[in-house]
């Protein structure tokens, strides 16, 4: 080493020198010393689970001050989880806001609706069948899902209200709404799943990891579109006959009241 008057000065002077093995580079994340670890998924277990053990012996294992983040499939995973549940929600709300004013009542949504917990059942048995998971795609999928089987709702109880409007009673209004309907319901539910067919078994290139957004899309439209062709009506004539029980309780008060106007003062 040179000294300050230019002299050299020798380095065992200065300090113990010792050769050993060390890293080539050293690894930053946000600013802060990092290790990368990289690692597959063992068969019979899903990506939550495996994410689910890895921050719990995180906290196990690690020194206190360090800190994980996730990169990948696993970060997306993470991060659009509970964005995802908050889209489904916001679609429910806002297609019951559209019912509503549409038929201009708050029940007709509900019958409408029933649609949506059907399709998810069977989006769900789909998926457990085909031993996939929820992730990213198939929730997607459950989200696409309110838009394309309200559409069988809508029409059996558009079609049932026009008939009750001409005088049918409630039963005979959803009989002949489903045979009416029956066509109109069936052609889009199966071009639908013949779209979404080639998704679900896999066909091209990284197609694998698009599979559950075909099981969800194929399954919950096809429990759906069964399911409701009886669901629907069924609960239709019950509204319909708790509505004409309520009016005619109305009816039976307001002609009390009407005999009694000093019971009614009470």
């Amino acid at each position: 080493l040179r000294g300050r008057d230019g002299g050299l000065v020798q380095l065992q002077a200065m300090a113990s020198v010792k050769e050993g093995v060390g890293a080539r580079q050293l690894n930053h994340f946000n600013r802060i010393r990092a290790a990368t670890i990289d690692a597959n998924l063992a068969p019979g277990f899903t990506l939550g689970e495996a994410l689910d053990s890895l921050n719990a012996l995180a906290k196990e294992v690690l020194p206190r001050g360090s800190s994980t983040a996730l990169s990948g499939e696993s970060r997306e995973l993470e991060e659009s989880g509970g964005a995802l549940y908050f889209a489904f929600v916001l679609a429910l709300v806002v297609v019951f806001m559209v019912l509503a004013s549409q038929f201009e009542s708050l029940i007709h949504p509900f019958t409408v609706l029933l649609a949506v917990p059907l399709a998810v059942t069977g989006a769900l048995l789909t998926l457990l069948i085909f031993k996939s998971t929820i992730n990213l795609y198939s929730q997607i999928g459950m989200v696409l899902l309110i838009g394309l089987v309200t559409k069988n709702s809508i029409l059996l109880v558009e079609y049932a209200n026009q008939l009750r409007a001409r005088g049918l009673e409630a039963i005979d209004a959803v009989k002949e709404a489903g045979r009416i309907r029956l066509r109109p319901i069936l052609m889009p539910s199966v071009a639908t799943i013949m779209g979404a067919l080639p998704i679900a078994l896999g066909l091209g290139a990284g197609s694998i990891s698009r599979r559950p957004l075909g099981y969800a899309i194929v399954g919950g439209i096809l429990v759906s579109t069964v399911l409701t062709l009886y669901v629907v009506p069924v609960v239709y004539t019950l509204f319909d006959q708790l509505r004409a029980r309520e009016k005619h309780d109305l009816q039976e008060l307001a002609q009390a009241l009407h005999r009694n106007p000093a019971e009614g003062a009470r």
